[in-house]
C-alpha cells in the first residue's frame, strides 16, 4: 500500500464540532449480546474499547433502540430506553474515550421488521405490508415476518419523541453523538420506500411525503440535543431483509433525497453499501459519492472497504470522508494500526456470527479455532 494512501486513511477530521483523529470509523453492528432488560454487559465494554485500543478514530454502537414500545428488533439488543440503559453506556463510552477515539450511539426503531420484542406483541410499520424475506436466525429469528399494524398519527409522534429522549439520554451517558438509524429496511427506511409505505396522509405518497418522518426525527433530535452534539443519519438502499432493493426513481431521485437531507440540521451522513464502490444504479456514481455531491455534508462510506487501497481510494476521490468498516473491524479490532505498520490482513471468518451473531459465540468461535490450531 502506497505511503499516501496511508496518510489519506490517517488524517484528522471535524465532523460538526467534534474532532476526530483519523478517518476510519467501526460501522454498526448488531451483537444481540445485551442483558434481557437491554443493559450492554462488561463483555460489551471490552469489545467496543478493543476497536478503540486498535486506532479507529470513531466508534458507533449497533443500533440501540429508542422506546419500550415498539422500538425494539432483537432479543437481546441494547437499548437507550430507560435511565437504567443510559447509566449503563456511561462507563463503556469513558473507556473508548480513554482510548483516544470517539463513541456515537446510533439510535435504532426496528418497526416491522422486529423479530423479538419482549415489551410489546405484534409489529407496527407505515402501513399493514407484510415485509418481505425471512427473519434472520443468527439473531434469534424464525420464519415470516408478521403483518405490521398500520400506525396511527398519535404513535408516529411517540416514536419521533423515543427517538429524541434516547438522544437525550445519549448526551447525558457521553456520548460524543448520536447517529439516526434511517437505513436497512427498519422503521424510517419503512416509511421512505414506497413498497411498505401505501399512507395516503402526509407521510405517504411522493417523495417528500415519505421523507416526512426522517426530517422530522432529525429535528426532534437535533433540539433534544442542541447544536454542539454531532448528529448523524445512516441512510441505504438495501435492506436486511431485501438485499438488493435499488430506489425505483434512480439517481433523479437520490439526488432530491440527498438535497433534501441536506436541508436538515445534520452533522453527517453514513451510506451503506454492500460495495461502497460501486456504481449506485446501473451505471454512474457511488451512492457515497452522490450523497457527498448532492447534500452538501460530510460523509461515511460503508460497504466491503476491508482492502485499505479500496477504502483509500473512496477518499482520494472525494466520494467520502471518512470509511466505516464492518467485518474487516471484527476480522481486526487494531486494523488502523496493522494498516499502518503494513502488517498483513486476513479475511473475515463469518464462522464469528454464525449460529448466532453474539459475543458469547464469537469468543467460543475463536477458542475452538484456537485449539485446532495449537492440535
Amino acid at each position: 500500500m502506497e505511503h499516501q494512501d496511508r496518510q489519506r486513511l490517517s488524517q484528522p477530521l471535524a465532523l460538526g464540532r467534534l474532532a476526530l483523529a483519523n478517518r476510519l470509523a467501526v460501522a454498526p453492528m448488531t451483537r444481540v449480546s445485551a442483558s434481557a432488560q437491554g443493559l450492554p454487559t462488561p463483555r460489551m465494554a471490552d469489545y467496543y474499547r478493543s476497536f478503540a485500543a486498535g486506532g479507529f478514530g470513531l466508534v458507533i454502537t449497533e443500533g440501540l433502540y429508542t422506546d419500550t414500545d415498539h422500538a425494539q428488533g432483537y432479543l437481546f439488543q441494547p437499548g437507550l430506553a430507560d435511565a437504567a440503559q443510559q447509566q449503563a453506556w456511561r462507563g463503556i463510552v469513558a473507556g473508548v474515550r480513554a482510548q483516544g477515539a470517539r463513541m456515537v450511539a446510533q439510535l435504532m426503531h426496528a418497526g416491522a421488521l422486529s423479530q423479538g420484542n419482549p415489551h410489546r406483541a405484534g409489529t407496527v410499520g407505515p402501513s399493514a405490508v407484510q415485509p418481505v424475506g425471512r427473519q434472520m436466525p443468527f439473531y434469534r429469528g424464525s420464519g415470516a415476518y408478521p403483518v405490521p399494524r398500520a400506525m396511527a398519527q398519535q404513535e408516529i409522534a411517540q416514536a419521533v419523541q423515543g427517538f429524541a429522549l434516547a438522544a437525550r439520554r445519549a448526551q447525558q451517558a457521553g456520548f460524543d453523538g448520536v447517529e439516526i438509524h434511517g437505513a436497512n429496511g427498519y422503521l424510517l427506511d419503512q416509511f421512505l420506500s414506497e413498497g411498505s409505505n401505501l399512507r395516503e396522509d402526509g407521510y405517504g405518497g411522493p417523495l417528500a411525503g415519505r421523507l416526512r418522518l426522517i426530517g422530522e426525527v432529525v429535528r426532534a433530535v437535533r433540539a433534544a440535543v442542541g447544536p454542539d452534539c454531532v448528529v448523524g443519519l445512516r441512510i441505504s438502499q438495501a435492506k436486511v431483509n431485501d438485499f438488493t432493493h435499488k430506489w425505483r426513481g434512480g439517481e433523479p431521485e437520490a439526488r432530491a433525497l440527498f438535497e433534501t437531507l441536506g436541508r436538515l440540521p445534520l452533522d453527517y451522513l453514513h451510506t451503506t453499501e454492500h460495495m461502497a464502490w460501486q456504481p449506485a444504479f446501473a451505471a454512474g456514481p457511488s451512492l457515497a459519492a452522490l450523497a457527498k455531491r448532492h447534500a452538501g455534508l460530510p460523509v461515511l462510506a460503508n460497504g466491503g472497504l476491508h482492502d485499505p487501497v479500496r477504502a483509500a481510494g473512496m477518499l482520494a476521490r472525494g466520494e467520502a470522508d471518512v470509511v466505516a468498516l464492518g467485518r474487516g473491524a471484527l476480522a481486526h479490532p487494531d486494523w488502523p494500526r496493522r494498516v499502518a505498520q503494513g502488517l498483513p490482513l486476513q479475511d473475515f471468518d463469518a464462522g464469528l456470527l454464525a449460529p448466532i451473531a453474539d459475543l458469547a459465540h464469537a469468543d467460543l468461535y475463536r477458542a475452538q479455532q484456537g485449539a485446532a490450531a495449537d492440535s
